[in-house]
């Protein structure tokens, strides 16, 4: 991989962020009647659109909201502009990466329409969110937070609007934790942006239309798990390679399974929610591929995983298939609304690098140059641990785009344990394990799960 690629700047890449900056923190104080600054960010962000399709209509929305008369229409345009330009973002970062590891992208065509969704609710969404705008976020309050409760209920029986009510549901669940906004001392302009933005464009009939989808038959390569935790969530994210059974190019999938869960189930626990969802995780964690038969696909190489369409596949080294095939796939495509800097996570595979560590910063110097390594990301739910990536000598990792720079999450790597090269996956615990810390926390988990049921059963009998 040229790593000297992610040093070199990228034109237009500054001013876009800060046209995108301008007008979150124009949103921080809200704009029912804007300050002198709010209106100089309203401004650059129509002056960073000017010249696309989206020009007369971010500037006559610019204006109105300078002036604190904006209204719903503005409002979408506003956000319209701010998505527009974090997708420009997102893509020359991804041609950067694209000339860096030397793999072609997919692309994505127009996604199939939907049925038709009920206008009554995506205007009520809209209004709601049309307040948090005048509001701000110092402006927010249990009062204007809870107008998305009575949405939210109402939109959830429907499965085409449950995508957006499961945004706004945890967006308002966010937004309540922080009441009285007057009251933040730091507020997540960028997040809280993103979040509203999103959620107005999705009120937009035809913004959440189903993603063209096709059946795929073939050998599935994993190479490694990501695990995204939250209080009360939790997700796998398996990444592979997919090869044909017709023989035509490999492209990187996705393969992702999320289920609710306690807060008191952490650490290695989280496999037991998982595991009875997902025959997947346990061929990652003992190394083996899985044959796919009509497994449905979105064309942004997402698998809508079915147990039914997969079966034990032969055994297969995540490092080998990252060393022989990943080279040679074409990278997932992205579909529009995911065009964020956020949403980048690029499989790769690095070797013959040495490690440097500045404190609790690790980094990987390869032939080109150095490549940050994101230490953070790595979950709990695993072997995989910062001072096994610091002694490795190979990794399979997943390139991302945070603060300002490349960085590389690990997934899996090669290090030396007396004197014998084993691999340590962050998945490695998926299936099972027979590791004294994951089966302690494993089995703490299901004493915690346990008393749960035991009272939640002894509710229900109430």
């Amino acid at each position: 991989m040229r790593a000297d690629l992610f040093a070199e700047d990228i034109t237009g890449l500054d001013e876009a962020l800060t046209a995108v900056d301008g007008f979150d923190r124009a949103l921080v104080a809200g704009l029912l009647r804007p300050q002198p600054a709010q209106s100089a960010g309203l401004t650059g962000l129509a002056h960073a659109v000017a010249g696309t399709p989206l020009a007369a209509r971010v500037a006559e929305a610019a204006e109105k909201a300078a002036g604190g008369a904006a209204n719903e229409d503005h409002f979408v345009a506003l956000a319209a502009a701010r998505t527009a330009l974090l997708g420009s973002v997102h893509d020359a970062l991804m041609t950067r990466i694209e000339e860096a590891t030397g793999r072609p992208r997919g692309e994505v065509t127009a996604p199939e329409p939907a049925g038709q969704q009920a206008a009554n609710l995506l205007t009520a969404a809209r209004s709601w969110l049309s307040d948090l705008a005048r509001s701000g976020w110092h402006g927010i309050d249990h009062d204007v937070v809870s107008g998305a409760a009575p949405v939210v209920s109402a939109m959830l029986p429907d499965p085409e609007l449950r995508r957006l009510a499961t945004l706004l549901d945890g967006f308002a669940a966010e937004l309540a934790a922080s009441c009285p906004g007057v009251s933040m001392e730091r507020v997540p302009a960028r997040r809280w942006a993103d979040l509203w933005s999103r959620a107005l464009l999705l009120t937009v009939p035809g913004a959440a239309d189903a993603p063209v989808t096709g059946t795929v038959t073939g050998r599935l390569l994993p190479l490694g798990v990501d695990v995204h935790e939250h209080a009360t969530a939790v997700q796998a994210q398996i990444h592979a390679v997919f090869e044909p059974a017709d023989g035509t190019t490999p492209r990187l999938v996705r393969a992702g399974i999320a289920v609710p869960k306690p807060d008191t189930v952490v650490g290695a626990g989280l496999w037991q929610l998982l595991r009875p969802h997902m025959s997947l995780l346990t061929a990652v964690s003992e190394g083996r591929s899985m044959e796919l038969t009509d497994m449905p696909v979105t064309e942004g190489g997402d698998l809508i995983w079915s147990d039914d369409h997969a079966g034990r596949g032969e055994p297969a080294d995540a490092f080998a298939t990252a060393r022989v095939a990943l080279p040679a796939a074409t990278d997932a495509a992205t579909a529009p609304l995911d065009r964020h800097p956020a949403r980048i996570a690029v499989p790769v595979f690095l070797e013959g690098y040495a490690v440097q560590k500045d404190d609790d910063t690790l980094t990987f110097t390869l032939p080109g140059g150095p490549l940050a390594v994101d230490t953070d990301r790595i979950p709990t739910a695993g072997p995989l641990t910062p001072e096994a990536v610091a002694a490795s000598g190979a990794c399979i990792g997943l390139l991302r785009w945070d603060a300002g720079t490349y960085r590389v999450q690990p997934l899996a790597v090669e290090t030396t344990v007396r004197k014998k090269a084993v691999a340590v996956h962050a998945g490695g615990w998926a299936g099972g394990t027979t590791d004294k810390a994951g089966a302690k926390a494993e089995k703490a988990a299901t004493d915690a799960v346990a008393v749960l049921r035991e009272r939640a059963g002894r509710l229900l009998r109430k």
